[in-house]
């Protein structure tokens, strides 16, 4: 739970999201690049995608009115209440491949997850475009 001032006291609660060192560093990367080094992180959920449910990032300077701000080692996560209830515990990654590279969120919500990881589907999502394809040729059904 927040505190008053919508911080996340991280010694009685459990954070609602944790960023993997690798996600930190590139955050810290991307701000520094962008001169926005006080900025914090907006994650959030959007319907949409080929299992119901998307997953999206910007930056943004401060928090909007009843968001959880996650403060990770200087990092801070911005999340809504509707985005909250589908990312609890989630963890974002940062993965660099030769088949390229981006942020990867292990949301342990998801009871499926499309091909190329931007969508999602929660028991209490709906199913009904779960077998639409993205359209991104990643196999997702």
């Amino acid at each position: 739970m927040s505190t008053p001032n919508g911080y996340q006291d991280a010694m009685t609660n459990p954070p609602a999201m944790t960023l993997t060192a690798a996600a930190e560093a590139k955050l810290r990367e991307l701000m520094a690049q962008r001169n926005i080094p006080n900025y914090g992180l907006r994650v959030f959920v959007a319907g949409g995608g080929c299992s119901g449910l998307q997953y999206g990032m910007a930056f943004e300077a401060q928090p909007r009115e009843f968001d959880t701000v996650v403060n990770q080692n200087g990092i801070r996560l911005f999340i809504d209440p509707t985005s909250l209830m589908y990312l609890s515990g989630a963890s974002i990654d940062f993965v660099d491949s030769l088949m390229g590279g981006g942020f990867k969120i292990d949301n342990p919500n998801a009871i499926s997850s499309c091909g190329c990881g931007n969508s999602f589907r929660t028991r209490e999502s709906s199913t009904a475009d779960a077998d639409a394809g993205c359209g991104s040729g990643c196999g997702c059904h």
